[in-house]
């Protein structure tokens, strides 16, 4: 796909797991990718300093999603130094597992600033600079459709809204032929929620191919949906999730 050399990307929370896979693709398709990050400032900088040569610019920026400011900020940067965007992956975003007599108002109001309004807030920005013919994906979860055991009540919600929000914004920007679209994953071996743990073996039961996916399988989707090729794709939700309970 190298239809997608100079293009430039903001990626949020790509500095680690699938972000940073979906980083690393990007950059090996010729993208400019503007990232960023919460908290792994040296890792950031680190694969900034990897990823980036004479071709291409990759530009690590700390920014905390749940705040409007910060996130409004990381834009502005990345516009400054890479001109207008072709892509926006909205990646960032908050795990969380607790019951409904469990889950404090504190959780659920943190869950819903990353999850929800941390969405909006990038989207809105970087969609008002934005070349037309643009991309816009957000990684979601199969758990805005599937609540497959306790504790993921607050995570799904959040989840189903951003799935809700990709149908409505593909409409608003459809005239200027941006697509929108949701990825997403189940089961994905990440460091979070790595393929040898104990909870791997019960959710593998549940997956029609019997193995977790790779950060690369999500990625590849991606980097699709942001080609040209994906260019009739739009305001769907897709699941990269093995056969989950199919």
């Amino acid at each position: 796909m190298q239809n997608l050399k100079n293009k430039v990307a903001f990626v949020t929370g790509g500095s680690r797991g699938i972000g940073q896979e979906i980083v690393r693709k990007f950059v090996s398709e010729g993208v400019n990718v503007a990232f960023t990050y919460a908290s792994s400032e040296e890792t950031a900088n680190l694969l900034a300093s990897e990823l980036s040569n004479e071709e291409i610019k990759v530009l690590p920026i700390k920014a905390d999603s749940s705040n409007a400011e910060s996130i409004l900020n990381a834009v502005e940067q990345a516009h400054r130094e890479l001109g207008n965007f072709d892509i926006l992956v909205n990646n960032a975003g908050l795990g969380g597992g607790a019951t409904l007599y469990e889950v404090s108002l504190d959780d659920f109001d943190r869950l819903v600033a990353v999850n929800i309004r941390g969405v909006f807030v990038v989207t809105q920005a970087v969609a008002a600079l934005m070349n037309d013919e643009g991309r816009i994906i957000t990684i979601g979860s199969t758990a805005a459709e599937r609540a497959m055991f306790p504790g993921t009540a607050v995570y799904g919600m959040t989840k189903a809204a951003v799935a809700g929000f990709t149908r409505g914004v593909a409409r608003d920007l459809a005239a200027r032929k941006i697509t929108v679209n949701t990825v997403q994953p189940g089961p994905i071996d990440t460091e979070m929620n790595p393929a040898d743990s104990q909870f791997a073996d019960f959710l593998r039961s549940f997956i029609a191919l019997g193995s977790y996916g790779t950060k690369s399988d999500v990625a590849e989707l991606a980097a699709f949906l942001a080609s040209p090729q994906a260019k009739f794709i739009t305001g769907t939700s897709i699941n990269v999730d093995g056969g989950l309970v199919s």
